[in-house]
């Protein structure tokens, strides 16, 4: 492990992936406890897989945006330590997968020298940001939101308000009001807005909060019509600390933000937020987008030199080519270029075709791609009199399928391929769904009105939800025998400016039926729909009783054959083999390990007040009261569900029992968090008291533990 110690230029990065390494060493030898584990590599993007004794990593691009050479090195990455694909997921992330755990900080090692990180990707941590692909190009955008979802990104790394958190944090920032990064799904959405006060534009944007998909989706609230650009970074840390102190911590089903809001009320998270505003590292926070790194974009040709596309290089289908450039490229604000779509097969993408396609953008594009939240991928700034030849070359690699974010594109997660979770396969399907339409409905290449997604279970990575027509992984129960099953969802999608709808869920359908169903909604809408009626409409016209009886007939468990038990994709017999999800890590029981991790906290409390950040310095301190209490109430086989119940519950049973003296309580002296400007005087006070109390709790533990072998020597 040498190579990566003394080629990285960063320290902070050195030492994260040091560490990763040490704690693998640590974990393999049966010193470190495997739930503690799984939480820290969750963490570093490492998540254990459906096969035993491998992992996918997951690599953390925000926004999507990568450049030329890290699709290159992501690239070599697969080829060298997993399989040679790379897929594209609906948060904008690169997942490989088949990877060793011990190779995984070598493999980090190598990304970085490109400045690509798995930090934070998994686990209970702010997830990956994400944004309009079409960010910086987008007609219709009042301003770029790139800057703001980099700066954002940024600030939240490595940050200690948001890295053990009850569950993961999703944040999304939309272009503009078509909400084309469906900031309603999203605990943190972000619309930009523009104001004018007295002559001068102010921009801002539109905030929602508490959305989420999974098995209950919630769309969320917006918040603020309008918050002043340098208070979003502000605000969100304000959120994020409320949602760890008073987030469910033990049953991760009721975890998420949504839960919390749906709990206690939105006026009641508003006014918790609000409380946390004097505590706050900054009050503003100014995103300088002025700094913002400019695209090189290719040059335009004069009109005298420009080739007229009659002349450009013949292409053997000039249909396909119109098809294309009909449903896969748009005009971008800026005059003269191109955004260009490519519609890429259950996002996935094997390592020859992705390093043929670095070399297309480089002749052709900017060097900016994005991967789009439908798991395709973005070009931009390609000039116009380059499109033909651009479509001859992708074409000559397999990219240049028709119909972007259409009917024909369906978006799916990679189910029971590889996920835990996965119920039922997912990509099998979706590439037959694709085939169905391609084949039997071709025009509704050109329809981006009716969206399919296609998700292993109910977890919703595929946002079937949102869909039109949704589908998630199931089984169903056929006399003693199991079969792979679809839950069948319709009417959901995005309305515009954070509005959205939730899809119904009609009925469950054996897997193999999926087609069936396909053709017989397709087919109804096609022959009975009115002129111009948009599906949704079409819907909510007839009703979703409608659609059960229509559908129905598909549902009789009389008729299956033995092709019914055996799911896409597989040759054997269908089981539910389901495992143990690790999208949100597993809480930590164990006293001593709690213990251990109070002592860790206060290490970086230490370190971080010497460098005079006094901010994270106190987020730390507070970190290591609650760890601290939370391990002398789990000695008392008392398990808490929050941070806020923690607090609580430690007054009850050690203050106010005198084990502990608090004055006036526990509760005060650790919620002097939000009472205080985070200035090195408390800093330095906070870190006192949070040593003084750790080091009384570990000789209370010591003592208790002397006297219980005492106890059993008398006994015995």
């Amino acid at each position: 492990m040498q190579s990566f110690r003394t080629e990285l230029e960063n320290p902070i990065v050195e030492k994260d992936i040091i560490d990763l390494e040490k704690k693998i060493r640590q974990f393999r030898e049966g010193s470190l406890n495997e739930e503690k584990f799984r939480s820290l590599r969750l963490a570093r993007g490492v998540y254990g897989q459906r096969q035993q004794g491998v992992q996918m990593v997951r690599i953390k691009l925000p926004y999507g945006k990568m450049s030329v050479k890290q699709l290159l090195r992501i690239s070599d990455i697969s080829d060298e330590y997993a399989t040679g694909n790379l897929h594209l997921t609906t948060r904008q992330d690169i997942q490989i997968h088949y990877v060793s755990l011990e190779k995984t900080p070598e493999l980090w090692a190598k990304l970085e020298q490109d400045n690509i990180t798995l930090r934070e990707a998994c686990g209970n941590t702010v997830r990956n940001i994400t944004a309009s692909s079409a960010a910086g190009i987008d007609p219709a955008e009042p301003f770029d939101v790139s800057p703001y979802a980099q700066t954002m990104f940024e600030y939240f790394l490595r940050n200690p308000v948001c890295q053990d958190m009850g569950r993961k944090i999703k944040i999304a920032f939309s272009s503009s009001e078509k909400d084309s990064a469906l900031t309603y799904m999203h605990d943190l959405g972000f619309i930009p807005k523009l104001k004018k006060e007295e002559g001068k534009e102010i921009r801002g944007f539109k905030v929602l909060l508490g959305g989420g998909l999974g098995a209950q989706p919630f769309l969320a609230k917006t918040v603020h019509e309008f918050l002043q650009e340098d208070l979003i970074i502000p605000y969100t840390e304000a959120v994020l600390r409320v949602f760890d102190r008073h987030g469910e911590r033990t049953s991760r089903h009721k975890a998420r933000m949504k839960f919390l809001i749906n709990k206690i009320g939105l006026e009641e998270f508003i006014r918790l937020v609000n409380e946390e505003h004097k505590a706050l590292k900054t009050k503003s926070y100014p995103v300088n987008y002025t700094t913002y790194p400019a695209i090189q974009r290719p040059s335009l040709p004069d009109e005298a030199s420009a080739v007229p596309d009659k002349t450009q290089t013949p292409l053997e289908n000039q249909a396909l080519y119109k098809a294309w450039l009909n449903t896969n490229a748009f005009e971008q604000k800026q005059l003269g270029y191109y955004g260009v779509y490519i519609k890429v097969l259950t996002g996935d993408i094997k390592t020859p075709i992705a390093r043929k396609l670095a070399a297309i953008v480089k002749k052709y594009a900017a060097d900016d791609i994005r991967i789009t939240i439908n798991q395709g991928l973005l070009l931009k700034f390609v000039p116009k009199n380059s499109l033909q030849t651009l479509f001859a070359e992708l074409q000559n690699i397999g990219l240049a399928e028709p119909g972007f974010d259409s009917t024909a594109d369906i978006t799916t997660c990679p189910g029971t391929d590889t996920c835990n979770l996965g119920i039922s396969n997912s990509t099998g399907i979706a590439a037959l769904f694709e085939k169905v339409i391609k084949e039997e409905y071709p025009d509704l290449i050109y329809n981006s009105d009716v969206k399919i997604k296609i998700s292993g279970c109910m977890n919703g990575c595929g946002q079937h939800s949102i869909a039109n027509i949704g589908f998630h992984g199931s089984s169903l129960k056929s006399g003693v025998n199991v079969l792979p099953a679809l839950q069948v969802l319709i009417g959901g999608g995005t309305t515009g400016n954070g509005e959205g709808r939730v899809a119904d869920k009609v009925l469950k359908v054996p897997s193999k039926r999926g087609p069936q169903v396909l053709r017989a909604l397709l087919d109804d809408y096609e022959n009975k729909a009115q002129e111009g009626e948009y599906f949704n409409n079409y819907y909510d016209r007839q009703g979703e009783k409608y659609f059960y009886t229509l559908l129905k007939p598909l549902t009789d468990l009389n008729t299956l054959t033995d092709d019914d038990f055996v799911d896409w994709g597989h040759e054997v017999k269908y089981n539910t083999a389901i495992g143990v999800g690790e999208c949100a890590g597993v809480m930590i029981d164990l006293v001593a390990t709690l213990l251990y991790e109070a002592e860790e906290k206060f290490g970086w409390a230490k370190d971080t007040l010497t460098e005079n950040q006094y901010s994270d310095s106190i987020y730390h301190s507070y970190s290591v009261f609650v760890s601290t209490a939370k391990a002398l109430l789990l000695d008392k086989q008392i398990n808490c569900n929050t941070q806020h119940g923690i607090i609580n519950d430690f007054d009850k049973h050690y203050v106010l029992t005198g084990v502990f003296n608090f004055v006036p309580d526990f509760k005060t002296a650790v919620l002097e968090i939000n009472k205080n400007e985070p200035s090195k005087e408390f800093a330095l006070k906070y870190l006192a008291e949070a040593e003084q109390f750790l080091q009384q709790s570990k000789t209370y533990r010591d003592n208790q533990l002397i006297g219980l072998t005492t106890n059993n020597s008398k006994n015995d």
